[in-house]
């Protein structure tokens, strides 16, 4: 059985960041907004086309490092 430790350690961090990552997108399409680090909130109704983008990135950062997991892991 691993430790709480073993698993923050490469491969499986990048399991956790993958699923961190989907798990906010997939928030952030719930709610209608995205944090954006420079304007703030960012909301679906207002501008959509920035909405949908970083909500895009945040789906693939989390595809990313699922995807380097299972590369690291096999």
């Amino acid at each position: 059985m691993p430790t709480f430790a073993s698993l923050l350690k490469p491969p499986y961090i990048f399991l956790m960041l993958g699923i961190a990552s989907i798990s906010a997108a997939v928030a952030f399409t719930w709610m209608g907004k995205v944090w954006v680090r420079a304007n703030g909130w960012v909301y679906r109704t207002k501008e959509p086309k920035w909405f949908w983008w970083e909500v895009a990135i945040d789906y693939f950062i989390g595809v990313f490092f699922i995807g380097y997991f299972l590369y690291r892991v096999t």
